[in-house]
């Protein structure tokens, strides 16, 4: 079974707004109504190519099928569509467009631009890392039954059970490109790979009982007639015993005996063929600028200084006789600072959120319909997790954003670091924006889905600026806990840049980030070792969230008595994820439009 196909309907579609129209497509009346159908004929194309994403934002048309990102022919046919979308909307005249077809384009363009520019280079030879497991990890998220997969109905099951069945296709072309990765010199690091294999293992299941991907059998309707859940029960049994296991010990064995081996002992992309120019559209594409490695590794070391320069100030405010390297010391020692217990660290998050959503009204006009809950990290991913992500709701609401926290290191999790960790992952940050971006009804698909990092990140990291705001941060230990996490953003660009483009030891990336804050170990170890397999997205937290403070300033100062914070949110939130340059010239026609 082919696990990518292309609509003819779509690429007939595409060919008449390429051509200029024909007889079975009316050229659209305008040039926006153009441009929308070009959008949408776009993503729908999109979805096509990477059914995954469907099932993520709500959209099940391909809830049956797996993509295959390592394969030759999947790169070709991405390029493809960038550049054929890309040129169509290029042609479309922006001085027939109004404010919101104009936006569109603005997005549209540059978004396939930075698409085109990654695509120069061979980032499906590095399939699986111990940060980004590709299929390898999110096949078992969406297996477990609580996550995107749907499973409702037998039809769902059955579905599910034809998209796992293709997992071997992907492992074996993951396995085709890393061969083909090591002999041209393309492979991450050994220090990295090495945690892959423990991964992999746990998803192994000697007893498929015992399995994660088992898990929705349980989640059977007991009202479904007893020989369909007895067929269904055997059918998981059969998946995971003959197609997921199999695949699995495939893809450790290979990693574990012939890829590690072989993989490199340089930690930055300069080692890669092309490295410098191949992080330098890394950049790009993340922070969504034109800033250069080079300044902002400068923006991150004097960022790095005014931090230290208030954590002082709270040394002094909680009495704390010592320098600011014994004060990091002590807040990693202190038992008080720290849970014993998961359950009572989900708790704490759980009556931060209510505190928080009680408050909310008063800075924002515009809120989410969807809610999010608390859950755990599971078990599988939790090692090399992040101590808190977000997943967002369906695009329906029918199903709520997810919070995760990450309870495999309580050292790892402060409790002084409950209220800032909240106000960026859930509310207001990644919850609000992710899910009144998806509420936008009224805009192209691409732009209620697509997800640009110096944007979303920017945003969360804002977010957290609000906790005084809000009514938090009244606990001196808690406003630490706000710097603590900014000072981790404003590290990232010093250590990002440094390990890749100017050549940085992990070591000395490493003690960076010790001697510049009070992370746990474990948790050092980890950041440094994410941004050595994904340069560049790890800079669009500190460069979003500097250009909307910047932003907030401007309209406050131009505005005087006039300025609106809770409209100045609304407008920076209703229009998607705006690369930058364009939300500054949005927010800049705003402030104009007000005087």
């Amino acid at each position: 079974m082919a696990i990518v196909k292309f609509s003819t309907r779509l690429l007939l579609i595409t060919a008449a707004l390429l051509l200029g129209g024909c007889t079975a497509l009316q050229r659209p009346a305008t040039a926006a109504a153009e441009l929308d159908r070009l959008v949408e004929a776009y993503f729908d194309e999109y979805l096509e190519l990477n059914p995954t994403t469907a099932t993520d934002i709500g959209d099940h048309r391909f809830d049956d099928r797996l993509e295959l990102p390592a394969a030759p022919a999947y790169a070709a046919a991405a390029a493809d569509l960038e550049r054929r979308y890309r040129d169509a909307a290029a042609a479309i005249d922006p001085g027939q467009l109004d404010e919101t077809a104009r936006l569109t384009r603005e997005m549209f363009l540059f978004n396939r631009g930075v698409e085109l520019a990654r695509n120069r280079y061979p980032r499906r030879l590095l399939p699986i890392s111990q940060f980004d497991g590709g299929l390898a990890t999110e096949l078992a998220i969406y297996g477990a039954g609580s996550g995107a997969q749907p499973f409702a109905t037998v039809a769902d099951y059955e579905r599910w059970l034809r998209r796992a069945a293709q997992f071997p296709q992907w492992v074996d072309q993951a396995i085709a490109a890393m061969r083909e990765g090591a002999a041209q010199g393309i492979v991450h690091p050994q220090v990295v790979m090495a945690k892959v294999v423990p991964q992999l293992d746990a998803l192994i299941a000697a007893d498929p009982a015992d399995s994660i991907f088992y898990g929705p059998v349980a989640l059977m309707s007991p009202d479904w007639p007893e020989a369909e859940r007895t067929r269904l029960e055997s059918a998981f049994a059969r998946l995971i015993a003959d197609d997921l296991n199999p695949a699995y010990r495939k893809l450790r064995d290979f990693i574990r005996d012939e890829h590690l081996p072989g993989c490199r002992e340089t930690v930055g992309w300069l080692a890669l063929p092309g490295g410098a120019a191949w992080y330098a559209s890394e950049v790009r594409r993340q922070t969504t600028t034109s800033l250069t490695p080079d300044e902002i590794h400068a923006i991150g070391l004097s960022e790095v200084a005014r931090i230290r320069s208030e954590m002082e100030g709270v040394t002094q405010d909680v009495g704390f006789k010592g320098t600011l390297a014994e004060f990091f010391r002590y807040v990693q020692e202190e038992p008080a600072f720290y849970f014993q217990q998961p359950s009572d660290l989900l708790a704490a998050f759980r009556r931060v959120k209510k505190q928080i959503d009680a408050e909310l009204p008063r800075l924002f006009s515009v809120m989410p319909k969807a809610d999010y809950e608390v859950r755990e990290v599971e078990a599988f991913r939790s090692a090399s997790a992040a101590g808190g992500s977000y997943q967002g709701p369906s695009a329906d609401g029918a199903r709520p954003g997810t919070f995760y926290v990450n309870t495999y290191n309580l050292k790892a999790q402060p409790i002084y670091g409950i209220e800032t960790l909240s106000l960026h992952e859930a509310a207001p940050g990644h919850h609000f924006q992710i899910s009144i971006q998806q509420e936008l009804t009224g805009l192209p698909r691409f732009r209620r889905f697509e997800r640009n990092v110096a944007y979303v990140e920017g945003w969360a990291l804002y977010s957290e600026s609000l906790g005084r705001e809000l009514g938090l941060f009244t606990d001196p230990m808690q406003w630490y806990g706000r710097l603590s996490d900014e000072m981790l953003r404003a590290m990232r660009l010093v250590v990002d840049t440094g390990l890749h483009a100017k050549g940085w030891s992990r070591e000395r990336a490493i003690r960076y980030l010790r001697d510049n804050s009070s992370m746990a170990a474990t948790d050092i170890e980890a950041e440094i070792e994410r941004y050595i397999v994904n340069p560049g997205q790890a800079l669009g937290y500190k460069i979003g969230d500097l250009r909307i403070q910047g932003l907030r300033r401007k309209a406050a100062g131009a505005l005087g008595n006039h300025f609106d914070l809770r409209e100045f949110h609304a407008q920076v939130l209703m229009d998607g994820s705006l690369p930058l340059d364009v939300l500054e010239a949005k927010i800049d026609r705003w402030i104009a439009g007000q005087r």
